[in-house]
């Protein structure tokens, strides 16, 4: 009895690591929790900065000042939470997946109340930069937890991987879907300025012109106050549907996080290993500096277009056409790396979009140009997804 209990016990592993094979649809409904974050940072990164001084018509210095807390707040709570995190208990939906489903109503309120211009002639300076920390911290708390669930998914490395593979494909869509909401609900309501009506005369033309602009301009703010927070009830829709879809299909096992260690190390032992790779910290040093020119271009973009170039109402299409053009070479930038390496790659597709986007400054303002800067510099941001990865 022994013995046949011993020749079983192989089959009834084999059996188990079968079992524990991750199915298509557990990937992809992991890799559908990466959107939100995506979704919602390509919104407020193109459109938060002109939104503050245009519809909410705050003074620049203001908007400037909401921006860098909101930045800098970010860059704060990504370890707070990650400790905080480590330090909860296993309950008996997980460690990570109840930060995940929690923080998510709350998330999509405060997202939403970012995009709502409040009726109070005081204090909408703290109003944006409140709601702005508080989504900022929220969206930690669901994306932290959900970039920590990979190690918890399955105990085999290459399911893992797979399943980050399906991750970054969506986070790249993703990209996509939130400039395109967010450009395309906004881009409608944008109304051109009204020809001179022919019936006025030249006494009273002045006066009954400035009287039906400060009406149209009333109107048209009203608009497009109303079409952001279409836009954001849109996406805090797509939120909610992808945080549901993540926690009803992916199941978070406690058996996955056990560490084949010999002896624990600490997290100050841990941070001391991790500073002395050089090249890990070439990589960091290589993201960070390479994330804040796409972050300043980014912020500013939105700006340019409108006021610089005078493209006010192709702005939303010159933004689809970067995250497109990002989205469709990713394929060819990944051929590329494997053909010639990962430095080359790197080097070649973030450096290529440098004389286009010096040019689009230099030269006469022209729509067909800024076209084409915007497909070269979507390239670029192509071969900044694979930078750390």
């Amino acid at each position: 009895m022994a013995l046949l209990q011993a020749l079983a016990g192989p089959w009834r592993r084999v059996k188990r690591e079968s079992k524990a094979k991750l199915s298509i649809c557990s990937k992809v409904c992991y890799a559908i929790g990466g959107a939100p974050y995506q979704i919602t940072g390509c919104a407020l990164g193109f459109f938060l900065q002109i939104y503050l001084l245009d519809v909410v018509q705050m003074d620049p210095f203001y908007a400037s000042i909401i921006l860098f807390v909101g930045r800098a707040w970010d860059a704060i709570t990504d370890p707070l939470v990650g400790f905080f995190i480590s330090k909860s208990s296993w309950t008996c939906f997980g460690r990570l997946m109840p930060w995940i489903v929690f923080s998510t109503p709350f998330g999509v309120i405060s997202y939403f109340m970012i995009w709502l211009v409040p009726d109070i002639s005081q204090g909408q300076v703290m109003w944006y930069l409140f709601f702005y920390c508080i989504f900022q911290t929220l969206v930690t708390c669901f994306h932290v937890p959900y970039s920590a669930l990979t190690m918890f998914i399955s105990r085999e490395q290459s399911e893992r991987d797979s399943a980050t593979a399906y991750r970054m494909t969506v986070e790249v869509l993703g990209t996509v879907l939130g400039t395109a909401i967010q450009g395309q609900i906004v881009g409608r309501v944008d109304i051109p300025c009204i020809p001179d009506p022919p019936f006025l005369n030249m006494n009273n033309s002045s006066v009954v012109l400035e009287e039906v602009n400060i009406t149209r301009d009333t109107g048209s703010l009203s608009d497009t106050r109303n079409a952001y927070m279409i836009a954001a009830g849109v996406i805090g829709g797509i939120y909610i549907l992808c945080a549901t879809i993540l926690s009803l299909g992916v199941r978070e096992r406690q058996e996955s996080s056990e560490l084949q260690l010999a002896e624990p190390v600490s997290f100050f032992q841990g941070l001391k290993l991790v500073m002395k790779h050089g090249p890990y910290i070439k990589l960091i040093a290589a993201f960070l500096f390479t994330s804040l020119a796409f972050m300043l271009l980014e912020g500013n973009f939105a700006l340019f277009c409108t006021y610089t170039l005078g493209f006010r109402n192709e702005f939303q299409n010159i933004l689809l056409a970067i995250m497109l053009s990002a989205t469709l070479t990713i394929p060819l930038w990944q051929w590329f790396l494997i053909r010639f390496g990962k430095k080359t790659a790197v080097y070649i597709g973030i450096s290529s979009a440098t004389p286009f986007l010096i040019s689009v400054v230099i030269l006469e303002s022209n729509l067909v140009m800024t076209y084409v800067v915007a497909v070269a510099a979507g390239m670029s941001v192509a071969a900044a997804f694979l930078l750390p990865w």
